[in-house]
């Protein structure tokens, strides 16, 4: 959506800092033991005591309140009672809502306890290349750059990107135009940021894959040559200068 009035500025603001605490939440609630199916209940109390509905739910049916995948998962994870958290998990939990008729997404992975898997690498890899493409988006800049500036630093840190994933518009609905904001560079792409635009953008970013497969569950994402996958999110103002973060409070950097 474009923003054109304080109203929309304001709804925008409300629904975001819905989903940013919701996610930041979520994430110091996990712990071992605890099952995925729990996680997710508490992340649905969260986004109702906010006034938020869960956009997966609404949109697609989703069976959960939040996507919450787990180590070879690479996104749309189904919360279970018999996904059982352990020490060492790499988790990704996606927090997206509505919220008065304002839609905004965001998302993180993170390391549950001891690092015994030696993923603190590819999560942090993950968030910086996020905080790098996010300060680099402004009005006129080409979304295909943005792409080669994700896959770029991707690659520097010998690591992949997942190619059919990608950031989208938001703020009306869940997805919006633009639809294919991708973590590698579409040549055939011309389209530009537009100032006063929101978008979620976000990195996939892989030890192995570069493509996402569907399981049979209809939903659950996982990596086409295995490996472990780190998406953050963040729902971003497009300005004619440094963006405006609207998700800031999950704290995903910090």
């Amino acid at each position: 959506m474009s923003i054109n009035k304080k109203s929309e500025l304001h709804g925008m603001q409300k629904v975001s800092e819905a989903v940013a605490k919701t996610l930041k939440k979520m994430r110091e609630y996990a712990q071992v033991g605890m099952s995925t199916l729990e996680l997710d209940e508490y992340g649905g109390e969260l986004l109702r005591s906010y006034g938020a509905k869960s956009a997966p739910a609404l949109t697609y049916g989703f069976p959960g309140n939040t996507c919450i995948s787990l180590n070879e998962e690479a996104a749309h994870g189904i919360p279970s009672a018999d996904k059982v958290l352990k020490e060492g998990d790499l988790i990704n939990i996606d927090v997206s809502a509505e919220l008065d008729g304002f839609w905004a997404d965001n998302g993180g992975s993170f390391v549950l306890g001891e690092d015994r898997q030696s993923l603190q690498g590819l999560v942090d890899a993950s968030k910086q290349i996020l905080q790098q493409a996010i300060s680099s988006i402004k009005g006129g800049v080409r979304i295909a750059d943005i792409g080669y500036l994700i896959e770029s630093k991707a690659k520097h840190s010998s690591f992949k990107v997942i190619k059919n994933l990608a950031g989208h518009g938001v703020g009306r609905s869940l997805h919006e135009s633009p639809e294919n904001i991708l973590n590698y560079r579409d040549r055939f792409n011309r389209e530009r940021f537009k100032k006063n635009s929101v978008v979620a953008i976000e990195t996939f970013i892989s030890t192995h894959s570069t493509i996402a497969t569907q399981l049979n569950d209809g939903w659950t994402l996982v990596g086409n040559k295995g490996g472990f996958v780190c998406q953050h999110e963040h729902t971003i103002l497009v300005t004619a200068d440094q963006p405006i973060i609207l998700t800031e409070a999950n704290e995903i950097w910090n």
